[in-house]
């Protein structure tokens, strides 16, 4: 009989025996994205360092152009011209301008520019502005980016492409971020062959060595894949004695129900500690956690739809504990189109396949069915206390 616990109870359990990720190294800009930050990134400069122009014009002493139109434009003396990338070492004076390239650093005493469009050059050397301009106008000041110490991305954050982006504006070239986690996968079975392989009678291809090694991936996981063990104790033993030595989490998929081949909680137990054996969740209810070598190990259903909604639930979870972090979840709401039932005091998870932007249907088959996952755009979580779901209520979809 297995000793039932929430997947909330079976979270704290996790959380209450896992060990930070705290192992830290440094990758350069082109390696680092989607690896998590180690410590904070605080600006060492400002963003931009130098007040810049942002259109092509003359760069002007903002109070020399007040009153200026057409009719009466303001005459100012052309001393000189900026391009882009070039240092402003001209320091202007009342009545007097620079012509500017966008992205032109603005010379001393210059505090805005006159786009080109309002100005006349016809005489040598002398500008007519025809619009006034305000302190600042058509400026990017010093630091209005990015101001020198400020935080700019907290320390456990996943690092996104955007990031990247002001990374390289700060010149911070390599990154300190967590050591990836390791994940070891065993799959146990008689039944099992490789997925390369040809069927024989009474045979099924390995799927959740495949299935679980991509969903590791989708979370930055490396992988070790230890391939099919077949259903004798010390040999599962042996194979998870050197996973908890070589990896940061140990997957062991099939024998974690209660039946006489069911070995995977006796080969934890005996080279560690099983902490719970069944989670208030379906499909996945014979789940396991345990610790080998202080590594976190997990029995999963040898059923890949089960196996995939405990990697969702629990081994995601064990991941981001040890990190610190969380991982997105992409969500969408629609109304459900046919009516769900639901044992009370489980959590359930139904596949769905959305329909149109108004509604989304529910993919029910046995925890065994693969193609189901293959079928589906997304799942639903039917509470512990509730009894179903009805027909046209609105239901929040975890996206795949």
């Amino acid at each position: 009989m297995l000793n039932v616990v929430s997947i909330e109870s079976a979270k704290k359990i996790i959380k209450d025996h896992i060990s930070p990720n705290s192992t830290v190294e440094y990758v350069d800009l082109k390696n680092a994205l989607g690896r998590i930050l180690a410590q904070d990134i605080i600006s060492n400069e400002d963003v931009p360092s130098f007040n810049r122009s942002t259109v092509d014009g003359y760069a002007v002493i903002s109070s020399d152009t007040y009153g200026c139109s057409e009719a009466i434009p303001a005459m100012l003396d052309i001393v000189g011209e900026i391009y882009m990338g070039e240092e402003a070492d001209i320091d202007i004076k009342n009545n007097q301008c620079v012509k500017i390239s966008t992205g032109g650093m603005l010379p001393k005493s210059a505090d805005a520019v006159v786009m080109l469009e309002y100005t006349e050059n016809e005489l040598e050397n002398l500008c007519l502005c025809t619009k006034a301009v305000s302190p600042f106008e058509n400026v990017v000041c010093k630091g209005a980016d990015v101001s020198k110490n400020d935080i700019l991305i907290k320390k456990d954050t996943i690092i996104s492409a955007s990031q990247i982006g002001i990374l390289s504006a700060l010149g911070i070239y390599n990154v300190a971020v967590k050591k990836v986690i390791t994940v070891g996968i065993i799959s146990t079975g008689d039944e099992l062959v490789e997925a390369s392989k040809e069927l024989t009678v009474g045979k099924i291809r390995d799927i959740n060595t495949y299935l679980l090694n991509s969903c590791c991936k989708t979370i930055n996981c490396n992988t070790v894949l230890y391939g099919i063990i077949k259903d004798n104790y010390s040999s599962i033993l042996e194979v998870v004695k050197k996973a908890s030595e070589e990896c940061d989490v140990v997957l062991i998929s099939g024998g974690s129900s209660a039946g006489t081949k069911d070995v995977t909680v006796n080969v934890i137990n005996e080279l560690g500690t099983s902490y719970f054996h069944g989670v208030a969740m379906k499909p996945g209810k014979p789940s396991i956690f345990g610790t080998v070598n202080n590594k976190a190990v997990f029995g999963l259903p040898g059923h890949p739809l089960a196996a995939f909604f405990v990697f969702e639930k629990l081994v995601k979870y064990a991941v981001s504990r040890m990190n610190n972090t969380k991982y997105p979840i992409h969500q969408a709401e629609r109304k459900i189109s046919a009516n769900i039932s639901s044992n009370n005091g489980r959590e359930d998870f139904v596949c769905v396949k959305i329909i149109d932007d108004e509604f989304a249907e529910p993919i029910l088959a046995k925890s065994g069915i693969i193609s189901v996952l293959n079928n589906s755009d997304g799942y639903i979580t039917i509470p512990r206390n509730a009894e179903g779901v009805n027909a046209n209520e609105k239901v929040r979809i975890t996206l795949l």
